[in-house]
């Protein structure tokens, strides 16, 4: 459940006591938690200062925690830090543990601290936050939501879901929000030999493994050749079949599953030299092929799935048309509607509004999520753009890596925040290209505070080595950083809170 805390103490001269909270690798609803954070400039010279910051964690254990702060001014820097990840955005200011010091159990401390330059003035902070949530100094024992069992995680089945305005709803019009993780797998498995999902479970207990995070949504890329058994193995029956279970398991679970058409057919033959040319569904195209993706694919998968709208639907992940076009977005935003014959393309495409026109002719009534245009991180006409749905129940699928180009608070700030303000936006993807948790934490504390949902790529044991890897194994051991960072802030949220 989301939290607000405010200052409760001031320091001496030249130092900030704070409270914070600290949030447990337990579950919520079992999870002692508080801190308190001191923050001191130990020093200071005309255009430079250092500070120190001193963590005390006074309640559960925590296993990864970032610590983030803003500063009053926006010409105050972070110049070189030690004993942390240091990352700065605009005035936002990250720290990101060290493996070494990663684990504060209770009454464990940290100590980091940084070089700053300023110009005009250096007040300090008003505030600091840890793992997202502002400082308190206080210890909390959460109570155990409505939506969170004893053990942690959903309980119950999933909610069926609805778009009412800019918000994704309940049946009863209970605003609620998709927060978890996407597993991969589903898109590659079957055309590589590897089964359909890769050798990783989808058993109970993989799911419960889940549940220990708190994970109420999880996003499963699917691939179509393999639907319609046109490619690969498991073929057709099969893999519709093993889909079907595992859609059925998560909804038991309480957790909302959001079926994404990942890889598809098209020969994209003049793309760049990185770019998979096979004409089969193998890898990512710029956009879905009209030979199958509404036609066949998104017509039996509705069909499969109407009267349960428990289940959400991502229509194409993350649609590019215009870089074939050299970089038009104009063209790009009209291929990606209305499909057809897209410059640069020598298949027939199939537009947005193809395969919403798919699913509603099959009578399924299930929410549908959209991506923008390069790789569903450039929303800025989506809005202008958006296909006609009967039912209106459409929302923005963003796709936000530290590697994209819209991938700062001030860029949300000016594309995103205008859009959600219209329509449901769900973070369909997101990451960052190292193993921390930095760029990631301050995505989540922003879309809290914007009401959107999100769900972090991806809950593979991959080997965390470049980022964007949760867990190091399907028990669901976090990986440190970027996983213990995503598990603590998940354990603090409820789907069902709002800002």
């Amino acid at each position: 459940m989301k939290r607000r805390h405010t200052l409760i103490a001031t320091g001496a001269a030249g130092a900030l006591i704070l409270g914070g909270l600290a949030i447990a690798t337990l579950p919520a609803s079992a999870a002692a938690t508080g801190c308190s954070v001191a923050y001191k400039v130990q020093g200071e010279w005309p255009g430079g200062f250092t500070a120190d910051l001193a963590i005390t964690n006074l309640g559960s254990p925590v296993r990864g925690w970032t610590a983030t702060f803003d500063f009053p001014n926006s010409d105050q820097k972070v110049t070189n830090g030690w004993s942390a990840t240091w990352a700065q955005s605009g005035t936002h200011v990250s720290a990101t543990n060290l493996d070494w010091n990663g684990t504060l159990d209770t009454g464990g401390s940290a100590s980091i601290g940084f070089n700053g330059a300023w110009k005009d003035a250096n007040p300090q902070p008003a505030s600091v936050a840890l793992n997202g949530v502002t400082c308190t100094g206080s210890v909390t024992s959460p109570t155990p939501s409505p939506t969170t069992t004893p053990t942690g995680g959903p309980s119950g089945p999933a909610p069926e879901l609805k778009v009412s305005g800019n918000k994704i709803v309940t049946a009863s019009g209970k605003p609620y929000r998709l927060l978890g993780v996407d597993r991969s797998s589903g898109e590659y498995a079957c055309v590589q030999g590897k089964g359909l999902w890769d050798g990783g479970p989808v058993d109970q207990a993989s799911v419960d493994a889940m549940k220990t995070w708190n994970i109420h949504a999880v996003r499963v890329p699917l691939n179509e050749e393999c639907w319609l058994g046109l490619n690969g193995s498991p073929k057709g029956t099969a893999y519709q079949q093993g889909v079907k279970d595992y859609v059925n398991l998560l909804v038991a679970n309480g957790i909302t599953p959001i079926l994404d058409l990942h890889w598809t057919r098209g020969a994209y033959t003049n793309g760049p030299d990185w770019h998979c040319k096979d004409a089969t569904a193998t890898c990512q195209k710029p956009m879905p092929d009209a030979q199958y993706a509404p036609p066949q694919f998104w017509t039996g998968v509705a069909n499969a799935f109407k009267g349960n709208d428990a289940v959400v639907l991502d229509l194409f992940n993350e649609p590019y048309p215009e870089i074939a076009a050299g970089w038009d977005k104009t063209v790009g935003w009209q291929c990606w509607r209305d499909g057809g014959t897209c410059t640069g393309l020598p298949y027939a495409t199939a537009g947005m509004q193809d395969l919403v026109d798919a699913v509603r002719a099959t009578g399924a009534t299930n929410v549908l999520m959209l991506g923008g245009l390069e790789w569903a991180n450039d929303m800025r006409e989506w809005l202008t753009h958006m296909p006609n749905d009967p039912l209106n129940n459409i929302a923005a699928s963003w796709h936000s890596y530290s590697s994209n180009a819209c991938a700062t608070v001030s860029c949300w700030d000016s594309q995103v925040a205008p859009l959600a303000q219209h329509v449901p936006v769900v973070i369909g993807e997101f990451g960052q290209d190292n193993c921390g948790f930095d760029y990631m934490q301050q995505l989540v504390d922003w879309a809290d505070a914007h009401n959107m949902s999100y769900l972090a790529w991806t809950w593979n044991p991959w080997g965390c080595s470049n980022g964007a890897v949760l867990i190091k194994d399907w028990a669901g051991t976090p990986e440190p950083g970027v996983g213990e960072g995503l598990k603590a802030h998940l354990i603090s949220q409820d789907p069902y809170s709002t800002p």
